[in-house]
């Protein structure tokens, strides 16, 4: 057998450069460079292995910068999302608390079943050392280390404690990355001796290997099961959701819907899949949706769920499905959530199995009147979103303002990019998305801090778009680092930095729990008072993006704003626009509920009012069986 004496972070380098994966007979690399910030744990590890592949030419694997760890992460979620989750980085960071940094970012993956390779540097597998810098001591076992904590939130860990294991376990890692069911946050714990440990290894561990990403073909019998529930369907709705994108299944989803008439909502993963102005798309659903999604989901008797798990904005914590014998058909490559709501489950990529439901209801339409229901309620949302758009409020203009200069000015290629706050349920209701790369809203973990990082990474997927990150004040001083990532790397991404001074989002609902917004502003502590509700903190974040790099444009009216953003479109740097909103809104109205537990005893008014209206919404949650 020939060998090749590497150390154990020099030959994962060599392998990580020869994967790639393909699906429909298009091929990419799988893992396109290395996230690291370099410590004790990784320098002379991954660090010197990635300086001796760029300096021989022995791998080709480029190294990236990031000023967080748990910002780099993101980064690599970004780049994966709008890759499809065909490509992803891997991140190296350093001992303790460089690598602990990214679980939150690990987490965030494996909840939006994202790929990403996580390398988080370990403590001396000889222990020859202990306790070393950074090392937790645990008495329940010596073999216990800080990076046990990713077990929890990824989809595959191991700790290369002999050389000879990483064999077996680099392969399992791009197995699990390119499993469209099981992938998320892929963990190898490198400990910092193993990582310089040379080794003789085969080399055919370091050929060229294509992992191909399959399309599930959906069983004939299960879709005619599904086809007969949507024959007998009066009122069905489809939500689609960030399965009917990754499977590029966009263009059979709109022949369907037109060919059938059954109008298509969208869960924020899934938005765009049919684009806003489409006959049949009624805008997002659940806690957050539209007045026309919601209003059809009252009345559906089938349900057909295309790539989406259901979380509890998308059904409203189970109350926005009303009708007492609804029905769910989903069609989902992972069975996990093809059963969800006792549902007649199509396993199956959903590319092919919405092609396979349209063959099996050719000649099939709704009612013509459900059609013309259809209509009506999308020219009531329409109506809506516009007032929500010119309500020219003042002295400070409203978010929703803000939002639609921003889709008017923006072409239909620009990516928006969101996470928290209150912006994504403005979004989910107000954003017209026709592209299905246009609307990039992680909002199954909702991370604050995540969308500078992720502007990043979308930028590095695809150049030739626009990306523009969405992000309010509250997000913004989480992680805003990633501005010098940006400058550094050459990357023009508009920022757009809306400054409320709070946490408009947790103080709304604070206000509709009963908890009068408290501790969500930003003030000074009110001597009287004692609490933190003085006067507002002179805070200059726009000082701060300027202070990173940036360019810095300012904007005190929805016309300024207008005109920043076509200036900042005309950049070749990162461009920051930065305006002030009310804190108070006001936002579109609600056309959903959320299930957000209210203090069942209380000595406030307030309290006791809210949980009086929490108590009814409850009546209407069920199961559905």
């Amino acid at each position: 057998m020939n060998t090749v004496r590497l150390t154990t972070a020099q030959a994962l380098v060599r392998f990580l450069a020869n994967q790639y994966s393909e699906r429909d007979g298009q091929e990419q690399r799988l893992i396109p460079g290395v996230w690291g910030i370099f410590g004790h744990g990784n320098v002379a590890g991954i660090g010197q292995a990635l300086l001796q592949a760029a300096t021989t030419g022995e791998a080709d694997l480029p190294y990236y910068l990031a000023r967080n760890e748990q910002g780099m992460v993101h980064a690599s979620v970004a780049y994966a999302k709008m890759r499809d989750r065909l490509a992803t980085f891997a991140c190296t960071a350093s001992t303790g608390p460089g690598s602990t940094n990214m679980i939150t970012g690990a987490a965030l993956a494996t909840t939006n079943r994202i790929p990403v390779l996580l390398l988080p540097s370990d403590m001396f597998a000889t222990r020859a050392a202990d306790p070393v810098l950074q090392q937790l001591e645990d008495t329940r076992g010596g073999d216990v280390t800080v990076n046990d904590a990713f077990r929890a939130v990824s989809k595959y860990f191991d700790r290369i404690s002999r050389p000879e294991q990483l064999i077996p376990a680099a392969l399992a890692a791009m197995r699990v990355l390119t499993d469209p069911v099981e992938t998320g946050a892929v963990t190898l714990a490198l400990p910092q001796d193993v990582q310089a440990e040379a080794h003789d290894w085969p080399v055919a561990f370091f050929r060229r290997r294509v992992w191909h990403v399959g399309r599930p073909v959906p069983e004939p019998a299960a879709v005619d099961r599904a086809a007969r529930l949507l024959r007998g369907a009066r009122k069905p709705l489809i939500v689609a959701g960030g399965g009917a994108v990754y499977s590029g299944a966009e263009t059979a989803l709109r022949a369907f819907a037109e060919a059938t008439g059954i109008p298509v909502a969208d869960t924020h993963a899934g938005k765009g899949a049919v684009p806003w102005d489409h006959p049949c798309a009624v805008g997002g659903i659940g806690s957050t949706g539209s007045y026309a999604a919601n209003e059809l989901a009252k009345e559906a008797d089938v349900v057909l769920g295309i790539g989406t798990r259901y979380s509890d904005f998308t059904t409203a914590s189970h109350t926005v499905f009303a009708h007492p014998d609804v029905t769910f058909v989903n069609l989902n490559v992972a069975r996990l959530d093809a059963v969800k709501h006792s549902a007649e489950p199509l396993v199956a990529d959903a590319r092919l199995g919405v092609q396979a439901l349209a063959g099996a209801l050719t000649g099939w339409e709704v009612d013509p009147s459900y059609r013309d229901r259809t209509r009506h309620l999308i020219a009531r949302t329409r109506e809506i979103e516009d007032r929500c758009f010119t309500i020219g409020h003042g002295p400070l203009p409203a978010q929703t303002e803000i939002l639609g200069a921003l889709n008017s000015v923006l072409d239909d290629r620009a990516v928006v990019i969101n996470a928290a706050g209150s912006m994504p349920g403005d979004l989910q209701q107000l954003w017209r998305a026709r592209d299905p790369k246009a609307y990039h809203v992680e909002y199954a973990y909702s991370c604050m801090g995540y969308e500078v990082a992720a502007g990043v990474g979308a930028k590095m997927a695809d150049p030739s778009r626009e990306v523009v990150v969405l992000v309010g004040d509250g997000s913004y001083l989480m992680m805003a680092q990633e501005i010098v990532t940006m400058v550094s790397e050459g990357l023009k991404v508009i920022i757009v930095l809306v400054q409320n001074h709070g946490f408009a989002s947790i103080g709304a609902l604070s206000e509709s729990l009963g908890s009068q917004r408290f501790g969500t502003k930003y003030r000074f502590r009110n001597g009287d008072s004692g609490q933190l509700d003085g006067h507002v903190l002179p805070v200059d974040l726009a000082a701060n993006a300027s202070s990173l790099g940036a360019d810095v444009l300012h904007a005190t009216s929805v016309e300024e704003f207008r005109a920043a953003l076509e200036k900042a479109k005309g950049a070749t740097r990162t461009t920051v626009v930065h305006v002030e909103t009310d804190l108070y809104g006001p936002n579109p109205p609600g056309h959903g509920w959320w299930d957000v537990p209210v203090s069942q005893t209380s000595a406030l008014e307030s309290t006791r009012s809210a949980y009086e209206t929490y108590a009814a919404h409850k009546k209407t949650q069920r199961h559905y069986l």
